[in-house]
């Protein structure tokens, strides 16, 4: 299944993000922010790449900032 990465401003909106996507019934998972989206330290949220634009939504509306969302190929997963 494809998967893609959520990255934020802060840690505080990769938290927020990861109980409201849960509480809203998806599989997600706080990883590391892989190094070639981000020489800084920092969590990101792995998503299904197919549930994007859903998760996105619900961000959106509960006023969750995000800075990027990436694809991830089978070697980074």
């Amino acid at each position: 299944m494809p998967q893609g990465v959520i990255l934020f401003p802060s840690i505080h909106f990769a938290l927020r993000a990861e109980k409201l996507i849960k509480e809203n019934g998806f599989t997600v998972k706080l990883i590391p922010v892989p190094r070639h989206l981000s020489p800084d330290c920092g969590v990101c949220l792995r998503i299904s790449w197919e549930k994007r634009e859903e998760i996105r939504a619900i961000l959106a509306q509960a006023g969750v900032k995000i800075d990027a969302v990436h694809s991830l190929t089978e070697a980074e997963k």
